[in-house]
């Protein structure tokens, strides 16, 4: 029998791979309902490729235009939040797979969770700032969460067969982005189009930006801690630059068991959709002989203040890692947009960490406008 997919942030990179791999294995899986936030002419594409039951734009204009362009097809169209959480719930859905780009994927992943579906995870947000919400909930359900990083993938990987108890440090590991090695010095002068230029991965602009300030890493840090109950301290960042090993598992008798594989996102998404089980993928063989060698070193924490930071919010906990990422997220955009530098991207984090005022155990209402207010305190800091 077809597992039914929702997919939430279905034109972007995880979500246009999440297709390709339902495309593959089409005997297996099919898509239910997809989501974006604006897309409107790549999500009519879609409609029309893969005949989902439900579409859902985040733009309520542009969900009003594609209801009208996709008249001719069965698609229902539904918009706004409302529409996500609706299609996060539906009750034929078997796995929602969150890939939603900031803090909106975090309502769609907590009616999914309430309605009892597995949720494969792509939407770092969604456990960086609620995952005490997240992490109880899905316990109280029973349902799975399984990770769609690549990172986690390889962690989820390496904790198979052995309980978490056992383990002693996770090692995260991290390409070191295009500015590996490079000095303070070396980095006040680098533009967007420099720091969009990743030698492994092909990703979104933002996240691509975070590689390069290693804030993604630090976002992950939290999010390995939520997904694997660990501690900062039991998380270790290690760059490797050839992006082989995807992560490590120490296990307390000094076993280290990690998952290796070729820079492949369809890799942990074909995982996350076939937990327990395993199927066939072909094009993506590693070479060991071709590839030669592994290296390994230590990430400068005061040249990438953004990890640093991450630990001390992770550390810190309740509304601080809401903060750490929605001040990110806002530097990104302006760094972009070329109104503020590339190191000032951290010091924003680090600003907006001092002047706020922490909540021990925020509800998502607190969630949110603790991001709305870190927003506008940046907008007067940047004018």
């Amino acid at each position: 029998m077809q597992k039914k997919i929702v997919v939430l942030g279905s034109t972007g990179s995880i979500g246009t791979q999440t297709l390709e791999v339902i495309e593959e294995y089409n005997r297996l899986f099919s898509p239910l309902a997809l989501a974006a936030g604006k897309n409107e002419k790549a999500l009519e594409e879609q409609i029309r490729k893969f005949h989902p039951s439900y579409a859902v734009l985040y733009d309520e204009a542009a969900a009003a235009r594609l209801k009208d362009a996709v008249a001719d097809t069965d698609t229902k169209v539904l918009a706004g939040m409302e529409g996500l959480c609706e299609i996060a719930s539906l009750p034929e859905a078997d796995v929602v797979l969150t890939a939603v780009v900031g803090m909106i994927g975090i309502r769609p992943t907590i009616a999914a969770i309430e309605a009892g579906k597995d949720i494969a995870l792509a939407n770092k947000e969604t456990l960086v700032c609620a995952g005490h919400i997240i992490t109880k909930l899905v316990k109280e359900k029973g349902v799975a969460l399984l990770p769609v990083d690549s990172e986690h993938s390889a962690i989820f990987q390496s904790l198979q067969g052995n309980p978490k108890k056992r383990m002693r440090r996770i090692y995260l590991t991290a390409s070191g982005g295009p500015f590996r090695g490079q000095s303070l010095e070396q980095l006040k002068n680098v533009t967007p189009q420099m720091a969009l230029k990743h030698p492994n991965w092909t990703m979104g602009r933002k996240i691509t930006i975070d590689s390069a300030t290693m804030v993604n890493k630090g976002l992950e840090i939290m999010e390995a801690g939520w997904l694997f109950g660990a501690t900062s301290d039991q998380i270790t960042v290690v760059v490797h630059p050839q992006s082989i090993i995807h992560s490590m598992v120490e296990y307390e008798d000094g076993a280290v068991i990690g998952q290796l594989g070729v820079p492949d996102m369809k890799l942990p998404i074909q995982y996350a959709l076939t937990y327990p089980d395993r199927l066939p993928m072909h094009g993506n063989e590693l070479d060991l002989f071709a590839l030669g060698q592994m290296t390994f070193e230590k990430p400068d924490p005061e040249v990438f203040l953004g990890l640093k930071l991450a630990q001390q919010a992770f550390d810190q906990g309740g509304s601080v890692p809401t903060v750490y990422n929605a001040a990110n997220e806002k530097a990104v955009a302006l760094f972009l947009d070329e109104k503020i530098s590339f190191l000032q991207i951290p010091e924003l984090i680090q600003r907006a960490m001092e002047h706020h005022t922490r909540i021990d155990a925020p509800s998502v209402e607190q969630i949110l406008e603790a991001e709305k207010e870190c927003y506008e305190r940046i907008d007067g800091w940047i004018r």
